[in-house]
């Protein structure tokens, strides 16, 4: 389904989020007038902001809409097939390459490539994207023809680049290439007058998703504005998530406020990022967890209700149990 915002097609579920709050429309107004240039953007704010919301509407307002939109998460990919994933190679480069492989670059021709986590690229492979950015055309891996693209670069950020310049990081003459135009997205705990607008907005998608009519009492809307929200919207949207597929509103209990409410971010020692993203992807892990436990709990440990309510077959059930590690209780005599 699709609506019209800034006057271009755009996905219903963001719209919301970029009318919520003050330093939203803000963001909102600053997109609506750079959308219509090719200036290239750098994005900037901690993990969960929205980042990805925000690139996605500056292509849906731009005139670059019907075209592709390309996200590359540069920290996703392995450094030494990075190159490749961005420029594409030619048959023979190196071993594997069977066959010519356009990259996203190319593939995001006549419209818009996102470089999310761009402080990641590799110190080797930025002169390379620094020449991009200055005339478009590049050499696939293993060739010499010359490519042209016209496409336009969004970059984004949860990093402190000016601490990777001085490091020697990350190049000075890329980063005032990518910051022709920077948008600071403040996180959640600065933005509490959008928190009920997204909780009901999540709420509708997940009881429309899962086949429920899950409604939150005063009580827990109360403790949402409460809440610290160190992972920020992400964070919202999972803690929703687990509210109506456990139909509970238990979920959002005191020991999760009391984790991050006395603990705030500036505080924190911060952590390198191959162990933030080992850090997000045991959170995950252990989320899930939790909700299988709780699940099965509830049910007694009947593992053809426990599919049901969690709307997974009963083999990927049972297959999660055991990567879970978990067993049912002991039977009492």
């Amino acid at each position: 389904m699709t609506e019209q915002i800034f006057g271009t097609p755009y996905l219903t579920d963001f719209a919301p989020r970029l009318e919520g709050s003050p330093a939203m429309r803000e963001i909102k107004r600053t997109v609506e007038s750079i959308a219509d240039t090719d200036a290239t953007i750098l994005l900037r704010g901690e993990s969960g902001v929205g980042k990805d919301l925000v690139a996605r509407a500056i292509h849906a307002a731009s005139q670059r809409h019907q075209g592709p939109f390309i996200k590359v998460n540069c920290a996703a990919i392995p450094h030494g097939l990075l190159e490749s994933e961005l420029f594409g190679h030619e048959k023979g480069a190196f071993t594997g390459a069977h066959r010519r492989r356009f990259g996203q670059f190319e593939y995001a021709n006549n419209g818009t490539i996102y470089l999310d986590e761009i402080a990641e690229l590799p110190l080797t492979l930025q002169p390379k994207l620094l020449h991009v950015l200055q005339d478009f055309t590049f050499a696939r891996v293993g060739g010499h023809a010359m490519v042209s693209v016209d496409a336009r670069v969004i970059a984004a950020t949860n990093r402190d680049l000016e601490s990777a310049l001085a490091r020697g990081d990350f190049r000075e003459d890329l980063y005032y290439r990518l910051n022709a135009v920077e948008i600071l997205i403040p996180p959640l705990r600065q933005r509490k007058e959008e928190i009920p607008l997204l909780a009901a907005r999540f709420l509708e998608l997940f009881n429309r998703q899962y086949g429920r009519d899950r409604k939150l009492s005063q009580e827990t809307s109360q403790r949402l504005l409460e809440h610290h929200w160190p992972g920020n919207v992400r964070e919202l949207e999972n803690v929703m998530r687990r509210m109506v597929v456990l139909s509970t509103e238990q979920v959002f209990d005191s020991r999760v406020a009391d984790r991050s409410n006395h603990a705030p971010p500036a505080a924190r020692t911060p952590i390198s990022t191959d162990g933030l993203r080992e850090v997000a992807r045991n959170g995950a892990r252990e989320a899930e967890r939790k909700a299988l436990a709780e699940v099965l709990e509830r049910s007694n440990w009947n593992r053809a209700e426990a599919a049901r309510v969690l709307k997974v077959s009963y083999k990927t059930l049972l297959n999660k149990i055991a990567e879970c590690g978990l067993k049912p209780p002991p039977r009492q005599p």
